[in-house]
């Protein structure tokens, strides 16, 4: 099992990222780019350029089976410190792509009325991020609203409509495809277009 690289610069990289994923969150739907991200397949670069800036001794992660390899894990501990999950409801960051179930996203930590900041970080690996069907945002970074069109996975769109748990719960969402991402989080208000 070999190391891959992380960032060629990793403070720098690595405050660059935060910048922009910062950025991706305070300004929901805004697609930004990575570039010069590692990407350690079958991670795309954006997650793993995301996964290198947040994840930290104190991170437990959660990869999805697809996403899931000991090379990536190995790398993830090396580079970050970050422990796996032994649980879903112990992750503060989720990984997972288009098989994404209902009972997945159940199982995430929401939070609760003491500790909302406690709810996961959702990140969902995409074939692209404009195929999809429309749904128009709104909320607090949106000047009246903006339209994105992912093609999400059916149990992430209906929980994203519905958004099952009253503010200040609730999962904030990454989506990321190649080196480009976007922020859904739980502040913002989705609906069909």
């Amino acid at each position: 099992m070999s190391l891959l690289n992380g960032f060629a610069s990793p403070v720098a990289q690595a405050q660059q990222t935060f910048r922009l994923i910062l950025k991706a969150l305070s300004e929901p739907g805004v697609t930004v780019r990575l570039t010069d991200a590692p990407q350690w397949p079958p991670l795309d670069a954006a997650t793993t350029a995301t996964l290198l800036t947040l994840a930290d001794g104190e991170t437990p992660l959660l990869l999805g089976p697809a996403l899931s390899s000991e090379q990536v894990l190995t790398n993830l501990r090396f580079h970050t410190g970050a422990p796996q999950a032994s649980s879903a409801a112990d992750a503060v960051f989720a990984v997972t792509d288009h098989r994404l179930q209902p009972a997945d996203l159940q199982a995430l930590p929401h939070g609760d009325e003491l500790a909302p900041e406690q709810g996961a970080t959702l990140i969902v690996q995409l074939a692209d991020l404009q195929s999809g069907a429309p749904l128009r945002l709104s909320g607090p970074g949106i000047a009246h609203s903006r339209t994105i069109a992912p093609p999400l996975p059916e149990a992430l769109r209906r929980y994203l409509l519905a958004r099952p748990q009253p503010f200040p719960l609730g999962l904030d969402v990454i989506l990321t495809c190649g080196d480009a991402l976007l922020a859904i989080p739980r502040t913002t208000h989705l609906e069909e277009c």
